[in-house]
């Protein structure tokens, strides 16, 4: 099963290249890395062209458009029937796609949610009042929605590429 790997990026100038280089080595055999710049002005740009050998495909915005902008992009470009988010900063480990994959994989779930909260290592938020303000977000989504997450706001994220005819992503 072909993974498509969709990496976002503004003004990551400072670990892309490691981003890059740790999706690829990750554990992973059939995958594509598709980098999406969203006009970083920081000299992401500069730092993609030296490893634009190691990645699929890296589009360039031509403007700054934002997260969703830049993730639609990158879904389109996208030809794996399963799709991961990798955000640009390190916070999420590519040694971890295994098991961000395995419920898909083993055909139990369509979607997969990351969480900083499943294990003590995995805690990576910067300020307490970050970590505050999730626990509450997804509290209150779970109240709404009648799920069970534990990190509403995760930026790592696993789904089936069938169902993106069915998402809209509506904010740039």
């Amino acid at each position: 099963m072909k993974v498509s790997i969709v990496v976002p990026c503004f003004n990551e100038g400072q670990t892309i290249e490691k981003v890059v280089q740790a999706v690829r080595q990750s554990p992973i055999q059939q995958k594509e890395i598709i980098v999406v710049d969203d006009c970083s002005d920081d000299g992401t740009s500069t730092v993609l062209e030296k490893v634009a050998s190691s990645v699929d495909r890296v589009i360039c915005q031509p403007r700054n458009l934002g997260k969703g902008a830049a993730l639609r992009a990158g879904f389109a470009a996208a030809s794996g029937s399963v799709i991961v988010i990798q955000d640009a900063d390190l916070e999420y480990d590519p040694s971890e796609y295994p098991r961000l994959l395995a419920p898909i994989l083993a055909n139990k779930a369509d979607v997969v949610l990351g969480t900083r909260f499943a294990d003590a290592q995995l805690q990576t938020f910067r300020y307490f009042w970050q970590r505050a303000a999730n626990k509450f977000a997804t509290f209150l989504f779970n109240i709404f929605t009648g799920l069970n997450l534990t990190d509403i706001q995760t930026g790592h994220k696993a789904f089936r590429a069938s169902l993106l005819p069915r998402v809209s992503i509506a904010e740039n």
